[in-house]
């Protein structure tokens, strides 16, 4: 069972709304936008074993507040991390013969603008083959910083994908040994993939063109 959660905005207008004129779907549909709080236990299946493997590791290592809190969410479990306790907590669940989480699938970023102090967050998939399960690591930081650790050190596959995050979200992984654009021009102006960069009214790139807002642009219905 989770806790209530934390509602940190309102949400106007959203994909599927109709009879506004706006093509984008942004309409009259109103909602507040809520993270989900943490879990309590028990979290089922395999979960808890990894959670108390992973707590009894950290305390042994003297940074048993690593874990802001833990979530079950949708079937997956997630462990949000406080940024100087990154690479900690990743190597641990790397390295522990209980844990052996290999594999990271890539890095996630997420922006909640609302959200005051901890507007930009990284998501980190992991995946143990050897035992054939799942976590994902998650990890905040406030706009005005934006910085937390690289985990290239501990999964160097997250090289691309953190200068990814970088470039669409503007999240500087300290470390990195190369945190350079990889999509976006390097003399680009802002991170496309944030919710404050402007959905219109921009220059076209070569072509001197201008896409307008989207309440200024043509309706089909």
């Amino acid at each position: 069972m989770s806790d209530d959660g934390e509602v940190i905005g309102v949400r106007r207008g959203m994909f599927g709304a109709r009879d506004t004129g706006d093509t984008s779907g942004y309409g009259r549909l109103v909602r507040p936008v809520k993270l989900p709080g943490g879990t309590e236990r028990p979290y089922g299946g395999y979960f808890d074993e990894i959670a108390d493997v992973l707590e009894a590791a950290l305390e042994q290592a003297e940074a048993s507040d690593a874990l802001e809190k833990t979530l079950v969410f949708r079937d997956e479990i997630t462990f949000y991390v406080r940024p100087e306790r990154l690479p900690l907590v990743a190597q641990t669940l790397r390295d522990h013969p209980d844990l052996r989480f290999e594999l990271c699938l890539g890095v996630s970023g997420v922006h909640y603008p609302e959200e005051t102090g901890r507007e930009l967050h990284a998501v980190y998939p992991l995946m143990s083959i050897t035992h054939n399960r799942r976590v994902r690591l998650e990890v905040a930081v406030p706009d005005a910083d934006p910085h937390m650790p690289s985990l290239y050190s501990v999964y160097p596959t997250t090289d691309w994908h953190e200068r990814e995050t970088y470039d669409f979200f503007g999240i500087v992984f300290d470390g990195h040994p190369a945190l350079v654009r990889i999509e976006m021009p390097d003399d680009w102006d802002g991170h496309p993939q944030r919710k404050d960069y402007p959905l219109g009214g921009i220059p076209v790139e070569y072509k001197g063109a201008q896409i307008p807002p989207p309440d200024e642009r043509r309706a089909y219905n």
